[in-house]
């Protein structure tokens, strides 16, 4: 990956707020839309759901997910030259009350402070998305995989 994809590939992950999430929902695909925060060292993409929702269900059962970041659309690029990274990852249910727990509290909640009244709410807690390995897309012959560890090295914010 030359250091012109790295950055375009961080400024992508950290520019965006919002994620398509796979999870597997009775044995089958299931997408669903979920906004996210990334871990200051970047190794872990931090949700905040709720248990009445089909996709937390899904990752209590299995924790592997894909999340999809996307470049917006009307930018002026075909559909198909977006750039986007997919990921894939094992989720973790962060305990109530713990330093895991506080640390992804503090990432979601600096990036979606409005969401602070929601983590009062019993059923709602945070994931730990911790990626194992990324498919980055940067346009039309321009695709590469890289390691979660890479792609948290990249991510990692000093």
């Amino acid at each position: 990956m030359t250091p012109e994809h790295a950055a375009r590939l961080a400024s992508l992950v950290q520019g965006r707020t919002a994620a398509a999430l796979g999870t597997l929902h009775a044995g089958a695909p299931f997408v669903s839309m979920v906004p996210y925060a990334v871990l200051p060292d970047g190794t872990a993409f931090v949700i905040h759901v709720s248990r009445l929702a089909a996709h937390t269900k899904d990752m209590l059962a299995d924790p592997r997910v894909s999340l999809l970041v996307m470049q917006a659309e009307g930018e002026g690029v075909a559909a198909q030259a977006l750039a986007r990274v997919s990921v894939q990852g094992e989720a973790a249910e962060m305990a109530k009350g713990s330093g895991p727990e506080r640390a992804c509290r503090n990432c979601y909640l600096a990036r979606f402070p409005e969401a602070e009244p929601l983590t009062d709410f019993g059923d709602f807690s945070f994931f730990a998305i911790r990626p194992v390995q990324a498919r980055f897309v940067a346009g039309f012959a321009q695709a590469m995989s890289v390691t979660g560890e890479t792609l948290a090295r990249l991510l990692a914010r000093p």
